[in-house]
């Protein structure tokens, strides 16, 4: 177990030095890993994010449209409702939660 312990305070430590993938803010007591293409459609490299930040991301955008579309975050910054949100998140405190809804598809 003694590995596990070390590799946790490994990301931790690193997760502190990076900031968010998507919102580039301090990260907090909680850090998710964000597939940047998802496991689904093949990819293996991850970001860290907050749960807020990855929650929007799933909310706003299909996997499928993560893989072509938006295979990098700087794609994923350009769209219209990510800049909304980054504009929103970008004054609050690292912890910061609130509901998420799934954007409604016309």
């Amino acid at each position: 177990m003694a590995g596990l312990a070390e590799a946790a305070a490994r990301v931790a430590s690193q997760s502190d030095q990076i900031g968010c993938g998507l919102c580039s803010r301090p990260l907090g007591q909680r850090t998710e890993w964000h597939h940047i293409v998802p496991k689904s459609e093949g990819g293996t490299e991850t970001t860290p994010l907050h749960p807020i930040c990855h929650r929007t991301i799933h909310a706003f955008v299909a996997n499928r449209e993560l893989a072509t579309a938006y295979a990098t975050m700087d794609q994923l910054r350009t769209r219209d409702d990510i800049r909304r949100f980054l504009r929103w998140i970008e004054d609050k405190p690292p912890d910061f939660r609130a509901p998420t809804r799934r954007q409604r598809l016309p």
